[in-house]
């Protein structure tokens, strides 16, 4: 199925919409160029590789006891340093929650909100792997099409 700019666009807009995704992704998407075309992607796929790094390590500290709430907070801070990097504002959004249950030595609040920083992720993550799934496949066409 061939994708048009509108479709692909639509879709974006979308993820902006629902609050997925804040301005910083657009800066990041500014900085692609004729050198860097896939510099997005690339960054993108970066930061998941890094989120699955922090996910991981979050899990090993969430199972310590007693709690070290300083370390949770830190680890926190990266990810949402992370996801605020790239634009992801709603797993960012997560973070701040959960570094203020850090604050207040809640791990309750600390588990449920991790919960949900892995949902945001793993939805954001299925979206944009859609998102440049359709983008690819639509430059593919517009070369075949340059190349008649």
């Amino acid at each position: 199925m061939e994708y048009s700019r509108r479709q692909l666009n639509n879709i974006k807009a979308n993820l902006f919409e629902q609050g997925y995704l804040d301005d910083q992704f657009h800066q990041i998407e500014e900085l692609q160029d004729d050198a860097s075309p896939n510099f997005l992607q690339e960054v993108v796929t970066l930061f998941f590789r890094d989120t699955t790094r922090l996910i991981d390590t979050t899990e090993q500290a969430l199972k310590k006891s007693p709690q070290d709430f300083r370390r949770l907070d830190s680890i926190m801070h990266q990810f949402k340093g992370s996801s605020s990097s790239i634009g992801a504002l709603r797993v960012k959004n997560e973070c701040s929650i959960f570094r203020d249950h850090c604050n207040q030595g809640n791990i309750e609040g600390c588990l449920k909100s991790f919960q949900k920083v892995k949902k945001e992720l793993a939805i954001l993550r299925q979206k944009l792997e859609a998102y440049f799934k359709l983008l690819n496949q639509s430059e593919s066409v517009a070369v075949k099409k340059a190349d008649r």
